[in-house]
C-alpha cells in the first residue's frame, strides 16, 4: 500500500473518533462532569504528544530558529482565526451546556452553524497534517500521534454534539459536520505526506512546529476551559494522568 494511503487512512482513523463522540454526545446522556474528564485527559494526552513527538522532532530535523519561529507562528495563526470565529458564533463550539448559540437567535448568531463547522476544521485540520508529516522519508506513523488525536476527539465530538442539540440543530446539521470532517482530516493527512514530501527538512521541522503551536492554542483556548468549567479542582490532577500516560507510550514506543 502507498505511504500516502496508509496516511490517508490513519488520518481518518482519528477524525472518526470525532463521529464516535458525536454519537455517544447525541444518543446518550452523558454526564458533563465524565465529558469534561474525558476533555481534561485528551488535553494531557495532546500536550505530552506535541511535546516529545513534534517538537522533538522538529528540533532535532531544523534545529532552534526554525522550529521556534514556526510553534509561535502556528499559535499565532491559530489564535487569531479562533478570534475571528469566535465573532461569529463559534466561541463555545466544544461546550456541551446551553453556550452554544441557539439557532434562531440573531443574524449574527445564526451564522454560529457555519462558524462551528469552520473552527472545528480549524482545530482538526493541524493535527491531521501532523499525522502525514511522522511518515515523510518512509517512517513509520507515529502511533502516539494517532492515538492522542484519537483520544481527544472523542471528548471533542462528544460535547460539541450535545451542545449543538441543545441549541437546536438537526441530527443530519450535527453528524454532517462531523462526518465531513473526517474526511478532510483523511485528505489533511495524506497532504501533509505528499505535499511536504519534497520539502527541505527545515520547512518539515518548521511545519510540525506550526501544527504544534495550533494544536497548544487550541488546547488552552477551547479543550481546557471546556474540561474546568465543568470539572473544576479535577482537571489539572486528570490532565496530568493523561500527559502520563501519553509519555510512557512515547518512551514504550521508543
Amino acid at each position: 500500500m502507498p505511504i500516502w494511503l496508509q496516511a490517508g487512512l490513519w488520518g481518518w482513523l482519528a477524525g472518526f473518533a470525532l463521529l464516535i463522540g458525536a454519537a455517544i454526545g447525541y444518543f446518550f446522556k452523558v454526564p458533563s462532569r465524565l465529558i469534561a474528564a474525558i476533555m481534561a485527559f485528551g488535553s494531557g494526552v495532546l500536550i505530552s504528544a506535541l511535546s516529545f513527538e513534534l517538537m522533538d522532532e522538529a528540533y532535532k530535523q531544523g534545529g532552534f530558529n526554525a522550529t521556534a519561529l514556526g510553534f509561535v507562528v502556528g499559535a499565532g495563526i491559530y489564535t487569531v482565526a479562533n478570534w475571528l470565529l469566535a465573532k461569529y458564533g463559534a466561541k463555545h463550539r466544544k461546550r456541551s451546556g446551553d453556550q452554544q448559540a441557539k439557532e434562531a437567535q440573531s443574524t449574527t448568531e445564526s451564522n454560529g452553524g457555519a462558524a462551528i463547522a469552520v473552527g472545528a476544521l480549524l482545530d482538526g485540520i493541524p493535527e491531521s497534517i501532523v499525522i502525514g508529516l511522522s511518515m515523510l522519508g518512509g517512517s513509520k506513523v507515529s502511533l502516539v500521534a494517532v492515538a492522542a488525536i484519537f483520544l481527544s476527539n472523542i471528548p471533542e465530538g462528544m460535547s460539541s454534539a450535545a451542545g449543538m442539540k441543545k441549541a437546536g440543530r438537526s441530527k443530519l446539521y450535527i453528524f454532517g459536520i462531523w462526518g465531513g470532517i473526517m474526511l478532510i482530516s483523511g485528505i489533511a493527512a495524506i497532504s501533509g505526506y505528499s505535499v511536504f514530501n519534497a520539502f527541505s527538512v527545515e520547512v518539515i521541522a518548521a511545519t510540525t512546529a506550526i501544527a504544534a503551536g495550533a494544536i497548544l492554542a487550541m488546547i488552552a483556548d477551547t479543550m481546557i476551559p471546556e474540561a474546568f468549567e465543568t470539572a473544576h479542582d479535577w482537571t489539572g490532577l486528570i490532565t496530568v494522568l493523561g500527559f502520563l500516560t501519553a509519555f510512557m507510550l512515547t518512551k514504550l514506543g521508543g
